[in-house]
């Protein structure tokens, strides 16, 4: 049982670091988007 709660653990750690991951790559491309978008205007 104990080496079966580790698993889950660890699987859902791995879950939340690759979605927090995701989202700052998200953030990171609008970003980067309205950075382009400001260029463009000025």
């Amino acid at each position: 049982m104990t080496s079966f709660r580790a698993i889950l653990l660890s699987l859902l750690a791995a879950v939340l670091v690759t979605g927090c991951n995701t989202v700052k790559g998200v953030g990171r491309d609008i970003e980067s988007v309205g950075q382009a978008g400001s260029d463009a205007i000025h």
